[in-house]
């Protein structure tokens, strides 16, 4: 009986090794509570999961027509080739020069919207870079003029020195 009242008499020293092993797991217990995932969070989860299971029996299914289908009707395919070969390519080139001619209609009427804009002096994208290039292309052509002017008299001049009847 004095046993049970004196409960120090029979216990172990407590090592610091102990403690520290107890407190980790309290505290990785305790990470693992705080950190739970909610009902929400698990049927977000379960809904993942059934999908995911669900897209791939479809892409293994497909996979399977896919191959099933190449092996039955490659004979087909082969024996029709000569037929085939030529229709796609008047097709592929149908279809090119459709989209190329769509691709240039769009940027004519791109084109012809722009210049009907900057006539009308609504200064579209781009204008101010269009003045600023006919207004060099102007002063060069000045340039060029006044230049031919300048210098035209002494270049006639010399031809009539090296031919004397021109």
């Amino acid at each position: 009986m004095s046993d049970v009242r004196n409960p120090t008499i029979h216990q172990r020293p407590s090592s610091r090794l102990n403690n520290s092993n107890i407190n980790s797991s309290n505290s990785l217990l305790r990470r693992f509570q705080t950190h739970a995932p909610n009902s929400t969070q698990l049927i977000g989860l379960l809904t993942l999961f059934i999908s995911g299971s669900i897209l791939l029996l479809l892409i293994g299914l497909t996979v399977t027509a896919t191959i099933l289908g190449l092996i039955f009707f490659a004979p087909l395919l082969i024996l029709s080739s000569p037929i085939w070969v030529p229709i796609g390519t008047i097709l592929f080139v149908a279809v090119a020069g459709f989209l190329s001619v769509c691709g240039f209609g769009v940027a004519v009427l791109a084109g012809l919207s722009w210049m009907y804009r900057y006539f009308n002096g609504m200064h579209p994208p781009g204008s101010n870079r269009f003045d600023y290039a006919r207004s060099r292309i102007y002063d060069t052509a000045s340039h060029v003029k006044d230049y031919a002017r300048e210098y035209g008299g002494y270049l006639q001049s010399k031809v009539k020195d090296a031919a004397p009847g021109a």
